[in-house]
């Protein structure tokens, strides 16, 4: 008990704390034993002071192993801060001069260094490990301790090292932190390090500030533009996977008057520690990086994490969006999902080992399964994470509790579903049991004979996205459990068995269809900052579109594409000049289309008494007129779109889509030369003759019409021709 009182007069003379949070007492306590400690905590919940308190009263150094350097700096930094000497807390990273290291190592030999702050190359350096062998260490410290974790979602080979360096240096207790494990990883962590018998200390997961959103991929930059305008002051952090995308949308954002600045690995260290401590400063707002940033960043009033693209991975997910509401203030976590990033993300594990693409698909079919799930988000996150919860406590604190979907009696399908999944004996994965259940005879179902069972194709009046959704949702209800081992085959739980044996009521949740849904329901957390769209205005453009395109026997979509109807109804546009600000329409356009549109919202908003967001118009990089200008010169000059796409770093697709906008937006562009290169005159017919009927501009409905016969490209290339003769 004297130690507990110490604690707390130690936590008030350090950290000028009257109390500690949760554990955090008596994980020091643990520590000050001598007994190795295992603490899982989530972001915010103050895993730090978990070793830094100990440290500081204990003798010698405690070594304490960093994965980025950025990470070390601003650690080290915070604890100068509450001390006279300056040399209470080091680094020891390849950022440092020769003499610098030396003086490092004075510091600790006198006795004046409590805290070491090391990256795990350094560690593994023998100059380190014959010096710290001959120093006083009081314990070591593992921070950031999913590295270790091939499961983890951020592996780091150096740190499977770990424990035999530690070994070499001294027998001192060791304390892993993480503020995400599975328990799986949990498991994973303790083997390598050689340490099951740690206490182990795990918080709950559960971060109640924090609103979950999913919303589809559509028209994102936009939308991210708006909603930081709308948070125009507040913090916020925007997440991207590529350098170029981080760039990109940085500079839009500060053409919109927002103070933001890019982060990513392509920048040099000190561009990235400027821009670092500008966004903890406050001289900027928010910062838009790559996954390079943010591990340790200990700022607690972000007030927003937005995913420009889906992680790949739960963990990942979670640890960033952990970066919200530290305080327990204001927190919004926004994720923009589209299955396509989710190929992409698997194309990224061809070529690496099969263990590792294994790992690595099963990681991306449960963030697909977060994504794509109309249960709580809080629910499906803290079950990944071992721990039950009951949705009613979510308080509508994300989308799906907020908005929720309907539901629907489920027994017979979850019934055959644990029919299926028993017949099969356990061994199969959830994509086997949807083809089994759907009737599609897969080449593993052929293998096994299982299309002749008379169970194979029982569900086959729903598809495989049905069974794919009801398996997802008897996993969370605990019927079902996926085994890690076996990279997630489905096996019976005890409560499954049960219910098979008899069966009772099921509720399921219709699940969202992020390929057609349509992305009207704006950021649904804000008060009322505007943004969504006017259903009731949209419903009466649809019906002006239909009527023109009737007298004047042209498809709908020539006339305006959905997308430029759905932006009508959140800007409300009154002119001609106005009717340019939409998306997808050039002056040509809506000098062709826009007055009986414009005459038609302008009586609605005076109707209404609407006040219009005029103020969010968001503005495009000026540069961007000028590649449109170049790309139009270059097809004046008949240059192969494959030459084109070279000389701007672009891809043929990307090319195409570009063209497609441009051409969108009312502006004539004549690809025939490249178009008849590629296909011969019937096929062009056959296509165009499609467009000219089709209710739709959706290409993968045409990819459908046409079972397969012509690729995406190849439709495309004669949807552009078709529009630039027919609309503008």
């Amino acid at each position: 008990m004297e130690l507990a009182i110490d604690l707390k007069d130690s936590l008030k003379t350090y950290f000028g704390f009257d109390s500690f949070k949760g554990d955090q007492e008596k994980i020091i306590e643990n520590v000050l034993n001598g007994n190795n400690t295992f603490v899982i905590m989530p972001t915010g919940g103050g895993k730090s002071l978990c070793y830094q308190l100990p440290a500081l009263i204990s003798e010698g150094t405690a070594v304490v192993v960093s994965p980025l350097i950025a990470l070390m700096k601003n650690q080290v930094d915070a604890i100068r801060h509450i001390s006279e000497n300056e040399s209470i807390a080091h680094f020891m990273n390849s950022s440092l001069t020769k003499k610098e290291i030396n003086n490092v190592k004075n510091d600790i030999r006198e006795g004046k260094t409590k805290l070491l702050y090391v990256a795990p190359e350094s560690l593994t350096k023998k100059e380190n490990i014959d010096f710290l062998t001959d120093v006083n260490i009081s314990f070591f410290a593992i921070d950031e301790a999913h590295c270790i974790s091939e499961w983890g979602h951020d592996f780091r080979p150096e740190y499977r090292r770990l424990r035999e360096i530690f070994e070499k240096i001294s027998d001192v207790p060791i304390i892993a932190l993480t503020a995400t494990a599975t328990p799986k990883v949990q498991m994973d962590i303790q083997k390598n390090l050689n340490m099951l018998d740690a206490v182990v200390f795990k918080s709950s997961f559960n971060r109640e500030n924090l609103f979950y959103q999913i919303l589809p991929k559509k028209e994102v930059q936009k939308q991210i533009i708006r909603y930081a305008v709308n948070k125009k002051g507040k913090s916020g952090i925007v997440y991207c996977l590529s350098r170029k995308k981080v760039e990109e949308l940085a500079e839009l954002l500060q053409v919109n008057g927002i103070k933001a600045l890019p982060y990513h690995a392509g920048l040099d260290a000190a561009t990235r520690g400027k821009h670092q401590d500008m966004f903890l400063m406050e001289e900027a707002d928010v910062i838009v990086a790559t996954i390079a940033f943010g591990m340790g960043i200990d700022k607690p009033d972000v007030r927003y994490v937005i995913h420009h693209d889906i992680p790949k991975s739960l963990e990942s997910y979670y640890q960033e969006t952990g970066r919200a509401g530290r305080d327990g203030g204001e927190g919004e976590c926004i994720a923009f999902y589209r299955y396509k990033d989710i190929e992409k993300l698997e194309k990224f594990l061809q070529g690496k080992p099969v263990a590792e693409q294994e790992v690595g698909r099963q990681l991306l079919n449960e963030i697909t399964s977060y994504a794509e799930t109309s249960v709580c988000r809080r629910k499906m996150i803290l079950h990944y994470f071992g721990e039950e919860f009951n949705e009613h406590n979510c308080n509508k604190h994300c989308d799906n509790c907020k908005d929720p979907k309907e539901q629907y009696e489920g027994k017979e399908y979850v019934k055959l579903l644990l029919q299926v999944v028993e017949a099969l004996k356990e061994s199969h994965r959830a994509k086997h049991y949807c083809d089994f259940l759907s009737g599609i005879e897969n080449a593993e179902i052929k293998n096994y004979k299982q299309n002749d069972h008379d169970l194979f194709g029982k569900g086959k009046e729903k598809d495989k996205h049905f069974w794919n959704a009801v398996i997802r949702q008897v996993v969370v209800a605990g019927l079902l459990e996926k085994d890690i081992e076996s990279y997630g085959v489905l096996k019976f739980t005890d409560e499954g068995r049960t219910f098979l044996e008899s069966p009772k009521s099921f509720s399921l949740y219709k699940e969202r269809d992020y390929l057609v849904e349509d992305n009207d329901d704006f950021i649904t957390n804000d008060k009322g900052s505007g943004g969504a769209l006017d259903q009731v205005l949209y419903d009466q453009l649809m019906d002006l579109r239909k009527s023109i395109s009737k007298d004047q026997n042209i498809p709908p979509f020539v006339i305006f594409q959905e997308p430029s109807l759905e932006d009508m109804c959140i800007q409300y546009p009154t002119t001609i000049e106005e009717m340019t600000n939409i998306q997808g329409v050039g002056t040509g356009k809506a000098a062709r289309y826009g007055a009986p549109f414009a005459s038609l919202i302008k009586r609605y908003v005076a109707e209404n008494e609407i006040e219009r967001p005029q103020d969010l118009v968001v503005k495009s990089l000026v540069n961007k007129s000028g590649l449109k200008v170049q790309l139009i010169q270059n097809i004046d000059r008949k240059l192969p779109l494959e030459d084109i796409g070279q000389s701007q770093g672009k891809s043929l697709e990307e090319v195409i889509d570009e063209i497609g906008a441009i051409v969108s937006s009312g502006t004539k562009v004549n690809i025939n030369y490249y178009i008849d290169d590629i296909l011969d005159e019937d096929t062009q017919e056959e296509i165009y003759d499609y467009f000219s009927e089709a209710e739709t501009d959706d290409i993968q409905v045409a990819y459908e019409e046409f079972d397969g016969d012509y690729t995406e490209e190849e439709l495309k290339l004669v949807f552009i021709k078709f529009m630039s003769e027919m609309a503008n």
